[in-house]
């Protein structure tokens, strides 16, 4: 029998999320069952089962997807010559979680994630892991800050990443529930709370 090659396994592992981000998306993630995602992916229980064991697997998965998407615009970002502003990097995360977010979006999954994370141990792990990585990336980007003289010297760069990271999840929250809050919006809070960056150290570099 030939062996199944990775890149197989792979589609058939996107295949099954995909189908599962469909059905959450549209029914939330209770009122989903796996017999749902058997019939939205086209595939046997035992298909579904030897990817994903469970509901929560399907969901955590996805939000680490989704996750790992937005950190790499921003590593992206945070890691040019010419360190963006604090609003116009928000704009630019912002904006992705936007084109993620319509009626089958997989940001529409992050809140459904958050909330399992908090009654699922497993879940919870997952979760706690992709959001540590998310504010690392800014603990990185408040040392950049900090190195080009946009914050003071003894600037608590953590504490900077532990604030600035909760702006993030409001947005996502305002977008989706009262859909009255756009990537403009925000960028243009930032900058009348954070204005470091808007003036000439625009253009200035790390050393």
């Amino acid at each position: 029998m030939p062996r199944v090659s990775a890149e197989h396994l792979e589609r058939r592992r996107q295949q099954i999320l995909d189908a599962a981000r469909l059905c959450f998306a549209r029914k939330g993630f209770f009122e989903t069952s796996m017999q749902d995602v058997f019939a939205e992916s086209g595939l046997s229980a035992g298909a579904v089962y030897r990817y994903f064991k469970s509901k929560d697997e399907l969901i955590t998965a996805l939000a680490a997807q989704t996750t790992v998407r937005l950190r790499t615009v921003m590593s992206e970002a945070i890691h040019r010559d010419q360190l963006p502003t604090p609003a116009d990097l928000i704009t630019t995360i912002a904006e992705e979680v936007v084109r993620h977010s319509g009626p089958d979006g997989p940001v529409r999954l992050a809140p459904q994630a958050w909330a399992l994370a908090l009654v699922r141990p497993e879940a919870g792990a997952v979760v706690r892991e992709t959001v540590s990585a998310m504010r690392a990336l800014w603990v990185t980007y408040a040392e950049r800050m900090r190195a080009l003289g946009w914050l003071p010297e003894d600037a608590d760069t953590d504490a900077v990443a532990k604030a600035i990271i909760g702006l993030l999840p409001g947005f996502i929250l305002q977008h989706l529930l009262l859909g009255d809050t756009t990537p403009e919006m925000l960028a243009r809070g930032v900058r009348t709370l954070l204005p470091y960056g808007e003036t000439e150290s625009t253009t200035s570099e790390v050393g």
